[in-house]
């Protein structure tokens, strides 16, 4: 049941960010320096959305004698093409926040990554381009286009949920965010 619930607001809050998007607002940014990352995926989210649409053409070629089948199929798959849009919607309107402020860095990817790292348990920072993302203990990537571009270590474990609620403590965070540098600099100034 607990798994369905989150399923469902997984869901729901794709639907929120796909209306955001729409009118042209962001999602938790208020009060910090907002850092984009859906650049480095735009290409890719397009041309799958352009998949998906030749899949949904096709199936209804393919379906045409069928009218209930077809018509099954056509929401599905028109759904299946909101929530691709909606995916690439909740990387613009949820983009990483700097709020130094606060004291904190919150790193978010969809609606399904948002972790908030307190920025004086921020060991060490970098700018640093990894293509590639051995799963390991007590290190958390979030990709974009398989990439990272900012390495963060810590000094002491911050707990991240994982998209079906399990815990997980992580010592050094890759991310990747379009202006790696400037957010590398302005991290660099927020903690001195």
């Amino acid at each position: 049941m607990r798994i369905a619930r989150r399923l469902v607001m997984h869901e729901v809050r794709l639907l929120v960010s796909l209306v955001l998007w729409v009118a042209r607002r962001r999602q938790g940014a208020d009060g910090g320096r907002a850092f984009g990352y859906a650049r480095g995926q735009g290409a890719m989210m397009a041309g799958f959305g352009f998949v998906c649409v030749v899949e949904t053409v096709a199936m209804s070629v393919l379906l045409r004698d069928w009218p209930t089948v077809h018509a099954v199929l056509l929401l599905l798959d028109v759904y299946g093409v909101v929530i691709v849009v909606a995916l690439h919607a909740s990387s613009v309107v949820r983009p990483h926040v700097l709020d130094v402020e606060g004291g904190s860095l919150r790193i978010r990817r969809y609606v399904h990554v948002d972790l908030r790292v307190p920025l004086e348990r921020i060991a060490s920072v970098r700018r640093e381009l990894r293509m590639t993302h051995e799963r390991a203990d007590g290190e958390l990537a979030v990709e974009v286009g398989s990439q990272t571009t900012v390495t963060i270590e810590l000094t002491e474990p911050v707990t991240h949920l994982t998209f079906l609620g399990r815990r997980r403590e992580v010592r050094v965070v890759r991310f990747h965010a379009d202006d790696a540098d400037g957010l590398v600099r302005a991290l660099g100034r927020a903690r001195v």
